[in-house]
């Protein structure tokens, strides 16, 4: 049988032998009691997360979503919908002071003919607005 790895004693693993700098925990024979353990894990972690995480942890909330059903009471027939006519509206809000991305999905019914630009659109909605007599700029359409 092999002897257990005497851990702090020089040989390979060098300077502080893996027990990090100075203090109790690094002096043999001390371990933290576990119930005091268990309390330092249920503490609140403060600090925040850094100026940055919205970009990088929040990604697929860059559209703000309208439905179909939601369009036929605020827009008459032949209307344009664009991302400024949906805020004046009240359909979207600004984000960081600026007019959001729009997507719009088919949820609901669409009973006018309405036209669509600057805006993301579903395959689903989009046969849905055309069936309505309606059009969706091409170029912008995202599926």
């Amino acid at each position: 049988m092999r002897a257990p790895r005497r851990v702090g004693r020089g040989g390979k693993r060098g300077k502080t032998s893996g027990r990090g700098t100075k203090g109790a925990g690094a002096r043999a024979g001390n371990k933290g009691r576990p119930e005091l353990r268990d309390i330092i894990k249920k503490l609140p972690k403060r600090r925040g997360y850094g100026k940055n995480r919205a970009r990088t942890v929040v990604p697929n909330r860059a559209y703000s979503v309208v439905n179909l059903g939601q369009l036929s009471q605020h827009f008459k027939a032949g209307a344009a919908v664009t991302p400024r006519s949906l805020l004046e509206a009240g359909l979207v809000r600004r984000r960081g002071g600026r007019l959001p991305k729009v997507k719009i999905l088919a949820r609901g019914a669409l009973d006018t003919k309405l036209t669509f630009s600057g805006v993301a659109v579903s395959q689903e909605a989009k046969a849905h607005i055309e069936k309505a007599g309606g059009a969706v700029t091409p170029a912008l359409r995202a599926e």
